[in-house]
């Protein structure tokens, strides 16, 4: 008797080490690539645009680093390690400022006043009709000519307690691209210490106004400029889409995405239906699509995840927001980018949390109006993990 309970103790101190053995080698990337250490920012000069324009780089302490812009706001690399520990730049985006000035496809940046399209750049308020610029003709698109993408936020570091922080501020004037109301917004990005880009957004008008603000990274997470994205693998949490007709606009029909090639209610390959005979995805030329996120309200809820396998990285999602659009870098056509890197169609994606596009005209959809009463919030939340050989889901 006592020797086998002996044999017992011996047995479950064996399966104990071997447990812990594998959560250390599991956790290993994040906790090998670079030693531990205290989160950070630091600040650095960027190009000879304008004065007042500069690069931040947050660090947090498992070595992973975000690299933000106050030029448009623009995240400009995210380095994270594969499953072996190697660290990559996993977003596109350029070198100096005069590249993001010049640029017409948003790497990185922050989108406003509204993100996405307007029908014929038009919308009403209490009967006042409102005409914004047709920058993606017949319709407006992100903001219009020069949107929140083309101007200097004022940045200032802050203290969390969760990792390293920067907050962007603007004020958008009365009138500017033809919104109504003097708007006053802030945008703070924090790299938490949970391998987090953190993302909250909050806004006040003195008008009633419309708003709906994003950011519109472009990512691949086998490495920015390393090619497709066509194999990464992508959830997402949505039952429905929206379906658009040939100008991208929004029919207003929520669409079942069962028996369609915009089921990712499981894990799929995002090549694997990307070019089939469909009319949504002949008028988006791929994914070019809002999905109608499953959740109750306004609360922080799992969005997407996508998964690269021969990386192992993992991107999860979550967001406040009521939808997320898929793009998949659809009209990319030789962009010169980062490091000599030229990013071509289809060589990353972007999730970009959301109002459905045209709501302001879309009395069905959740409302994307502001009043002089109230505060705009946003939370969007991007979670960098890795996964081991052979678990894809």
């Amino acid at each position: 008797m006592g020797m086998r309970k002996g044999r017992d103790s011996k047995c479950l101190g064996s399966i104990i080490f071997v447990l812990v053995f594998c959560f250390a080698i599991s956790a290993l990337p994040f906790a090998s690539a670079i030693q531990r250490q205290k989160a950070k920012i630091e600040k650095h000069e960027f190009g000879e645009l304008a004065d007042g324009i500069a690069l931040y780089t947050l660090t947090n302490r498992n070595g992973l680093e975000v690299q933000i812009s106050n030029y448009g706001g623009a995240v400009v690399s995210v380095k994270t390690p594969d499953r072996a520990g190697r660290m990559a730049d996993i977003v596109l985006g350029y070198d100096q400022p005069q590249s993001y000035a010049d640029d017409t496809v948003f790497f990185g940046v922050l989108v406003g006043r509204y993100a996405n399209r307007i029908a014929k750049g038009k919308f009403s308020l209490k009967g006042v009709e409102y005409q914004l610029a047709q920058n993606n003709p017949p319709n407006h698109l992100h903001g219009g000519v020069r949107g929140f993408n083309k101007v200097i936020w004022h940045p200032r570091e802050v203290s969390r307690a969760d990792g390293a922080a920067l907050e962007l501020s603007y004020v958008s004037k009365d009138g500017e691209e033809g919104y109504p109301g003097n708007l006053s917004v802030k945008v703070t990005y924090i790299l938490t210490n949970a391998n987090e880009l953190r993302i909250e957004y909050s806004a006040t008008t003195d008008k009633e106004t419309i708003v709906n603000l994003t950011n519109h990274s472009y990512f691949n997470l086998a490495g920015a400029g390393s090619g497709s994205i066509l194999q990464h693998v992508l959830r997402i949490n949505a039952s429905r889409f929206t379906p658009i007709d040939k100008t991208s606009i929004p029919t207003g029909e929520l669409k079942m995405v069962k028996g369609t090639p915009f089921d990712f209610t499981r894990p799929t390959v995002i090549g694997s239906r990307i070019d089939q005979a469909d009319e949504q995805l002949r008028f988006g030329k791929g994914y070019d699509h809002n999905f109608v996120l499953n959740k109750k309200g306004k609360e922080l809820s799992f969005a997407a995840e996508v998964y690269e396998p021969k990386s192992g990285r993992v991107l999860e999602m979550w967001t406040t927001e009521p939808g997320v659009q898929l793009y998949t870098g659809n009209f990319l056509d030789n962009v010169h980018g980062k490091a000599g890197k030229v990013y071509n169609k289809r060589d990353a994606f972007c999730l970009e949390a959301q109002h459905f596009p045209d709501s302001p005209n879309k009395p069905s959809f959740p409302s994307p109006v502001l009043e002089p009463n109230q505060r705009y919030m946003q939370t969007t939340v991007y979670k960098f993990t890795v996964r081991g050989a052979g678990r894809g889901r």
